[in-house]
C-alpha cells in the first residue's frame, strides 16, 4: 500500500512513493519489479530522495536488488533527509527489484526515481527543468510516465515553454515524446517572453505563465503542418460520416449539420451525428497516403449548442474497407484520446509513432449532450517506403525459463506491431522547428538580407562623401570668392597655350585724372572705370587720400603724353577702345599692383577747378586739366604715328587740332565758366 505514481514501460519508466511530494504515511510498503529486454541492464536515477533516517535505515529505507524473486541480491540500502544521489545505480542483469519501507516518522517526502536501459546515457527524471542545464542546446532522454499531477508547465508549441517547466512533461505536451514510451528530446534554450499561453494537448494541461528570463523549445521532425481541412484542400466529397443531424429551427427552416462543416475554425455549425452512440464516426479521405502526426479538435463553437466530444478512438485504413485501431507500440489496448472539455478550446493529440494511411476515421466514445465536432489533421507528405518488418527473436528453448512470461508479452507486442506496421517506426529526429518550405525561405533571406544591407550602405556612403566634398569645396572657395575655374592661377596656366600678341597690338594703358572723374555723376563713374580684363590689375580710383604712398605698378608710354578730351557722351560717336597692357615691374619689384590712393581734390565738396594729382607718372608735358565731361579713353593706332594719341573730334569741327585749340562741348546737364561754343 506504499506505491505512488508508477509507469513501467518496456525501456524506461517512473516510480514514486505514495503521497509524493507530500509526507508519506507511516507503516507502508511497496515493491516494484522492473524487467527490460534480455541482454540489457537497468539503470536507476533518483530525482528526489527524502526518507527518515532517525533509526539508521532500520524502519524507513529504500532497498535496490539485482534480479527478481528469492534469488535476488542486494545492491544497496538508502535513507536520509535530502539525500543527494548524483550517480546512477546500475544492475547486473535485465531485472531489478526496488523496495520502499516507511516506518514511524513525522516528516519525509519519500522519493521519485526514473529508470531506463543502460544505453540511455543521458537519462533525466520528470523533475528536471531547463534551469538545471547551462548549455544553450542539449539532448536528453525522458523516461515514460512523466505526466505527473504534481508538476506544472507553462507555454505551448511553437512559442516555447517557461524555463521552470518540467522538460519531459513539456515534451509530452509538445508531442515530442510519448508518456507511455518515453523518448529522446532535443532542447534549445532562448530568451524568455513576457507571457506564456496555456493549452490542453496529449492529456497535459499547460497553464498560463508570467515573464521569465529564458524559455525552451524542442527540435522535432517538422511534420506538423495542416493537411487541408481548414484550408479546403480536402474537398467536401472526401468528408463523410455515419449520420447527419437535421432539425428545424423556430422559423421552420431545416438545419443540416453536414460532415463538410467539420472544418476547424470554419464559421458556422459543426458536424453532428443524428444519433449519439459509440458507433458514430467521421471519416476523411486524404486522396493518397499521408504521414499523420496529430489531430486538433473543438466542440460546436456555438454558444447556444453546448456540444462537444470528450474522448474518442482513431482508426485508419488504406482502402476504406479494412480498418486498424490505433494503439501505442507494445500496448494491448486501444489508445483512448482525450477530447474537449468545453466547446471552444482547441485540443491537440499527437500520434507517436505517426500514422501512415489515406483514410482516417474518428470514433467518438464520450460526448456532452450530442456528438458534434470540428477537426484538423496534422502531418506531411509521405514519400518513404513501408517500415521494415520486425524480425522476431528466437523463442526460449525451455518453457520454464524465468523469462518466459516476459517473452510472451514481448511476442504479443511484436504481433500487435506487425498488424499496425505502418505506425511502429520512430521518425528521424531533425532540426525542423520551422517547416521545410519556411527553412528554404529563411536560407534565401539569410543571403539576400546582407547583400541588400551592403548595397544600401554603399549608396549612403557615396551620397555622404559627395555632400561632404561639395561642402569642403564651397568652404575653400569662400562665399564671395571666384569659382575654382575662374581664378587667376588657372588662367595663367591656360594662357601659355595661347599665341603671344605683337607689340603693335598691345593695348594702351588707361590714363585718367581724379579731377576729371570728380565731375562725373555717380552713375557714370562705374561706366568710366569699366575696362576689358587685362593680365595686370587695373588701378583703383577713388577720392579718399591725395597722395601716392608707393610707386604705381603701371608705366605710361614714353614720349609725349596724350591729353584727355571732354566729349559729349550723348552726341559723340562710339569708338572702339583698346587698352594696352602695362609693362611688368622689375623682378625685384612686387608682383601685384599697389593700391592707388587719390587725394581729396576729386571729392565733390572740393571747388571746381582745383588742381588734382594724377595717379600716374606721365612722360612729357602734363595735359592741362579740362573741366566738363569725362574724356573718352583713346587707344594706340596701327599707323606710323601710333606714338601720338588721336582725340575725338569736337562737335562742329572739321578735323583734329591741337590740344590747346580744342574746345569740347559740355553736356547740357553741366556748366563751366570757361566753355566756348563754336556752334
Amino acid at each position: 500500500d506504499g506505491c505512488g505514481h508508477t509507469v513501467l514501460g518496456p525501456e524506461s519508466g517512473t516510480l514514486a512513493s505514495i503521497n509524493y511530494p507530500w509526507t508519506s504515511p507511516n507503516s507502508t510498503v511497496c515493491e516494484w519489479e522492473i524487467r527490460v529486454k534480455p541482454g540489457q541492464r537497468v539503470q536507476l536515477k533518483f530525482g528526489d530522495f527524502d526518507i527518515d533516517d532517525s533509526d539508521s535505515c532500520h524502519s524507513s529505507y529504500l532497498r535496490v536488488h539485482n534480479g527478481i524473486g528469492p534469488n535476488r541480491t542486494e545492491i544497496g540500502k538508502y535513507c536520509g533527509y535530502g539525500f543527494q544521489m548524483d550517480g546512477l545505480i546500475t544492475s547486473k542483469s535485465n531485472e531489478v527489484t526496488v523496495q520502499f519501507m516507511s516506518g514511524i516518522h513525522t516528516s519525509g517526502r519519500g522519493f521519485l526515481a526514473a529508470y531506463s536501459t543502460t544505453d540511455k546515457s543521458d537519462l533525466i527524471t520528470c523533475l528536471d527543468n531547463a534551469s538545471h542545464f547551462s548549455e544553450p542546446e542539449f539532448n536528453k532522454y525522458c523516461p515514460a510516465g512523466c505526466v505527473i499531477p504534481f508538476a506544472d508547465i507553462s507555454g505551448t508549441t511553437p512559442h516555447g515553454y517557461r524555463d521552470s517547466s518540467s522538460l519531459c512533461m513539456a515534451g509530452v505536451h509538445a508531442g515530442v515524446v510519448s508518456n507511455t514510451l518515453g523518448g529522446q528530446i532535443n532542447v534549445v534554450i532562448s530568451k524568455g517572453i513576457p507571457y506564456y499561453e496555456g493549452s490542453l494537448a496529449n492529456n497535459v494541461t499547460s497553464k498560463v505563465g508570467p515573464l521569465s528570463t529564458s524559455l525552451f523549445t524542442f527540435k522535432t521532425s517538422g511534420c506538423y503542418g495542416t493537411l487541408g481541412m481548414e484550408s479546403g484542400v480536402i474537398p467536401d466529397s472526401h468528408i463523410t460520416s455515419s449520420s447527419i443531424l437535421e432539425w428545424p429551427n423556430q422559423t421552420g427552416q431545416v438545419n443540416i449539420w453536414k460532415p463538410e462543416n467539420a472544418r476547424l475554425k470554419r464559421i458556422g455549425p459543426p458536424w453532428a451525428a443524428f444519433i449519439s452512440d459509440e458507433h458514430q464516426w467521421l471519416q476523411i479521405d486524404l486522396n493518397k497516403e499521408k504521414k499523420i502526426t496529430g489531430i486538433i479538435t473543438t466542440g460546436s463553437t456555438l454558444a447556444e449548442h453546448y456540444y462537444y466530444v470528450s474522448a474518442y478512438r482513431i482508426l485508419y485504413s488504406d482502402d476504406a474497407q479494412k480498418w486498424t485501431v490505433y494503439r501505442e507500440p507494445g500496448m494491448r489496448k486501444d489508445k483512448i484520446f482525450q477530447g474537449n472539455t468545453e466547446l471552444y478550446q482547441e485540443v491537440r493529440n499527437n500520434f507517436i509513432p505517426p500514422i501512415i494511411a489515406r483514410f482516417f476515421r474518428i470514433n467518438p466514445l464520450k460526448w456532452h449532450q450530442k456528438i458534434a465536432m470540428k477537426v484538423e489533421l496534422l502531418g506531411c507528405q509521405f514519400s518513404l517506403g513501408r517500415a521494415p518488418k520486425i524480425t522476431l527473436p528466437p523463442p526460449p528453448q525451455k518453457k520454464n525459463d524465468k523469462n518466459a512470461d516476459f517473452m510472451d508479452d514481448f511476442i504479443h507486442s511484436v504481433k500487435t506491431s506487425l498488424q499496425t506496421d505502418k505506425t511502429t517506426f520512430t521518425p528521424e529526429i531533425k532540426n525542423t522547428t520551422v517547416t521545410p518550405s519556411v527553412t528554404k525561405d529563411v536560407a534565401l533571406a539569410a543571403v539576400l538580407v546582407p547583400v541588400l544591407v551592403m548595397v544600401f550602405t554603399t549608396l549612403i556612403l557615396i551620397l555622404v562623401c559627395a555632400w561632404h566634398w561639395r561642402n569642403r569645396k564651397k568652404k575653400s572657395e569662400g562665399t564671395y570668392d571666384l569659382p575654382y575655374w575662374d581664378r587667376a592661377g588657372w588662367w595663367k596656366g591656360m594662357k601659355q597655350f595661347f599665341p603671344t600678341k605683337s607689340s603693335e597690338q598691345e593695348e594702351t594703358p588707361v590714363r585718367y585724372s581724379s579731377s576729371e572723374i570728380s565731375h562725373l555723376r555717380p552713375r557714370e563713374v562705374p561706366t568710366m572705370l569699366q575696362t576689358e580684363s587685362a593680365e595686370y590689375a587695373q588701378p583703383l580710383v577713388g577720392g579718399i587720400v591725395g597722395m601716392l604712398l608707393q610707386r604705381s605698378t603701371f608705366k605710361p608710354e614714353e614720349g609725349k603724353e596724350s591729353s584727355y578730351a571732354d566729349l559729349d557722351p550723348y552726341n559723340s560717336p562710339i569708338q572702339e577702345v583698346y587698352h594696352a597692357y602695362a609693362e611688368p615691374l622689375p623682378v625685384t619689384g612686387p608682383e601685384y599692383a599697389t593700391p592707388i590712393i587719390m587725394d581729396m581734390s576729386s571729392h565733390p565738396s572740393t571747388p571746381l577747378g582745383a588742381p588734382s594729382i594724377s595717379t600716374f607718372k606721365a612722360a612729357g608735358n602734363q595735359a592741362p586739366p579740362l573741366v566738363g565731361m569725362c574724356n573718352k579713353l583713346l587707344s594706340r593706332t596701327d599707323s606710323a604715328s601710333s606714338a601720338q594719341a588721336l582725340y575725338d573730334i569736337p562737335k562742329g569741327q572739321l578735323g583734329p587740332g591741337s590740344a590747346d585749340q580744342l574746345v569740347y562741348q559740355v553736356p547740357q546737364s553741366m556748366t563751366h565758366p570757361t566753355v566756348s561754343k563754336d556752334e
